[in-house]
């Protein structure tokens, strides 16, 4: 590994490792904080030989790195010979805060304040009218609740669903917003850098760092719409357009029911979850084969790009009524049906396990990527 090279989970979407002297100092501090994230301790000396950088120069990247409140010291580690047991560093999870905001679900907005690991230390919510829409006023009101129980706050970030280009949501169907801009205002009020996700590439990161995914994973999220991300070799694909992984508005159905992007059939009006709810409450004798048609839908609609890109891990995150064993099961044989192969591994589909707090939890490591990356 190149010294210089920052563990690349931990750079955002678009920004690239470079060769300029000035940001080896930045790219050094990436390498050691994704050496010991989320839970790993090393020494000094354990963290040089893994690197490769000089001792001198890990002294200097630690020694910031613990004025900062990133790692902190801990135990002394093993040393089997004679020599000097060195002081383990782990990341400091007392000092530095992180604000996340969850988008994603109806009826209510969430949020919560993390340490750097993601775990919460305080939470609260704020219920929507009876037309479930979110102002940005509610946002704010959110933000400031959670700031005013806090110190010491690296970022604030939000996880929503729809297109996001640099702070702004470009088009969310599921919001019914175009081109509304979350990180100017909440940045202006709060004087803290704010980072704004598509709420599918959280729940990723919080599956790759705290669950079972992989350097190489699709990550399938329902809530108020279907969102798919995508992890290749630890490098989120957002696309050219910063649209990537928008399954839910690829057309299963052309002669389907009509979809706000414009289309008909679209995966998003076939078999999310308030679709699939309403289907079942309209026809409970039939529950099984529902969930079992919409798991043959999703699965058509990930057959070709699993195939294209050699990925053999899809994670699928919704409600357990939903996202159950007969969804699941039927997903996979048609998975195996479409996609089996004797020079492409069983690409297997799995369900997440990670709890109601996963955009929260995966936001906070995209609000530490982007400030690792700052």
């Amino acid at each position: 590994m190149n010294p210089s090279t920052p563990p690349v989970a931990f750079l955002a979407p678009g920004h690239t490792s470079k060769a300029d002297p000035s940001d080896v100092r930045r790219n050094n501090r990436a390498l050691i904080f994704g050496l010991l994230f989320p839970a790993t301790e090393l020494s000094r000396a354990q963290i040089g030989r893994r690197t490769g950088l000089s001792r001198v120069a890990v002294s200097d990247v630690v020694g910031s790195m613990l004025d900062e409140g990133l790692i902190r010291e801990g135990g002394l580690a093993h040393n089997p010979g004679k020599g000097k047991r060195g002081t383990l560093l782990g990341i400091d999870t007392q000092r530095l805060h992180i604000v996340s905001i969850d988008l994603s679900q109806s009826r209510f907005i969430q949020g919560a304040v993390t340490d750097l690991l993601g775990t919460i230390l305080y939470r609260s919510e704020l219920a929507l009218g009876a037309e479930d829409t979110i102002a940005i006023d509610d946002i704010e009101q959110l933000a400031a609740q959670l700031m005013d129980h806090t110190d010491h706050v690296i970022g604030i970030g939000v996880a929503a669903p729809g297109v996001i280009v640099d702070g702004t949501v470009r088009r969310s169907t599921a919001l019914g917003w175009h081109d509304v801009d979350l990180r100017t205002p909440l940045e202006q009020r709060f004087a803290v850098p704010v980072s704004v996700d598509n709420d599918s590439t959280s729940g990723m990161l919080a599956e790759r760092f705290f669950g079972q995914g992989g350097p190489n994973l699709m990550f399938v999220w329902f809530r108020r719409g279907i969102g798919t991300s995508v992890l290749i070799d630890d490098v989120p694909v957002v696309g050219e357009n910063h649209a990537g992984g928008e399954i839910g508005h690829i057309s299963i159905d052309p002669e389907g029911p009509p979809c706000p992007c414009g289309k008909r059939g679209c995966l998003e009006r076939l078999i999310s979850s308030q679709v699939l709810e309403a289907r079942m409450r309209d026809h409970p004798e039939s529950r099984q084969t529902i969930l079992e048609q919409a798991g043959v839908h999703l699965a058509n609609a990930l057959a070709m790009p699993a195939g294209m890109l050699d990925i053999t891990d899809i994670c699928v995150y919704g409600p357990p009524d939903i996202v159950n064993s007969d969804f699941i099961n039927a997903a996979q044989r048609y998975l195996d049906q479409t996609t089996a192969s004797s020079f492409h591994a069983q690409t297997r589909i799995r369900r997440c396990e990670i709890g109601s707090d996963i955009a929260i939890r995966g936001e906070s490591t995209a609000v530490l990527r982007d400030y690792l990356a700052r």
